[in-house]
């Protein structure tokens, strides 16, 4: 009797133990892994959005986020057409991500119009108003980088005045999806009077932007020299513009320096593609807990000044060596 007593004690010490050893195997289901949304406007093709996406890709790596073992990362582009954006947004929301970045403003307030609730990490935010309620407390769930500094049109403008002094009109020329810039714009006349010059704005649709009819615009209106903003609109038809500026013999002042890097006269204004990277920040801040809201818009504090002498060539522009010591690097 004793014996069958140790028998069944020693059994269910035996299975006792066995449930103990299987708990902590249940225990151990897979880790989430974490899904980003990477919408933008632009083309998959274009070199620009690869530069993009390595840069935010970088970011993560040194936050050491490997794509495909500890993130996922669901692409979508527009390839241009806007219209599309809702239903781009719709896919990613079935697809249960966790974070969005947004390429631009654009990409976010279609977002926001699809009364999407994900955290919306914005790399290149221009107009806030619709967006964000502070810079300090965006509120709601909408934060990230903004390029937007009114103060920079004026700069743009005194720069290419030096380059060609001769000419006494200028036109900005901007998209409909960038009304952000038209508030710069009217800060930038108290640059053009006191350069005694006229600055003339250009818009162009963002549904089947007429850019052959914005450069007619500027032609019969005997401009002689222009500014680009860097709305989604004007970026997707980016390689169109350099060529007419080409054509018509224009030079021309760029926000964005990779305007510059394939052919653009000039550029000034913050380092957009490394806005990308420090966009990776913020997404590890939101999957790590922390409320979009609640976290500050970041803006630019350093701005770069870009000088292509390949163009200045091209146009038979000589490029003053008063301007050429302030430019932080020039393409030769």
């Amino acid at each position: 009797m004793k014996g069958k007593i140790k028998k069944k004690v020693i059994d269910l010490f035996l299975v006792v133990t066995l449930l103990a050893l299987s708990f902590p195997v249940e225990a151990q289901q897979p880790a989430k892994i974490p899904r980003i949304g990477f919408l933008a406007t632009d083309s998959a093709s274009d070199p620009l959005s690869a530069l993009r996406l390595d840069a935010f890709r970088k970011g993560l790596r040194e936050l050491a986020y490997v794509e495909g073992k500890n993130i996922n990362i669901e692409y979508r582009y527009a390839e241009g057409r806007f219209e599309r954006l809702p239903a781009l947004v719709e896919e990613l929301v079935h697809l249960k991500i966790d974070v969005l970045l947004a390429s631009s403003a654009t990409v976010a307030r279609a977002a926001k119009k699809s009364n999407l609730t994900i955290p919306i990490v914005v790399a290149n935010i221009g107009d806030l108003s619709e967006l964000v309620a502070s810079l300090a407390r965006p509120g709601g769930n909408v934060t990230g980088l903004t390029h937007n500094s009114p103060e920079l049109l004026g700069k743009r403008l005194e720069l290419l005045k030096e380059v060609v002094p001769k000419v006494s009109s200028f036109a900005f020329l901007n998209g409909t999806d960038a009304p952000a810039a038209k508030s710069m714009f009217e800060e930038a006349q108290v640059a053009a009077k006191a350069l005694a010059v006229k600055v003339q704005y250009v818009e162009v649709e963002t549904q089947n932007p007429n850019i052959e009819g914005a450069f007619q615009t500027i032609i019969k209106g005997r401009i002689g020299a222009l500014i680009t903003e860097a709305a989604p609109a004007l970026n997707f038809n980016r390689q169109k513009i350099l060529t007419l500026l080409e054509r018509n013999h224009l030079p021309a002042m760029h926000s964005e320096q990779e305007w510059t890097n394939v052919g653009g006269l000039m550029s000034y204004g913050a380092n957009r593609i490394d806005s990308y990277r420090r966009a990776a920040v913020y997404v590890d801040k939101i999957l790590k807990g922390a409320k979009p809201g609640d976290l500050p818009v970041q803006q630019p504090m350093k701005f770069e000044f870009v000088i292509n002498l390949k163009t200045a060539k091209a146009l038979n522009l000589t490029i003053p060596q008063s301007v050429l010591y302030r430019a932080d690097r020039v393409i030769k």
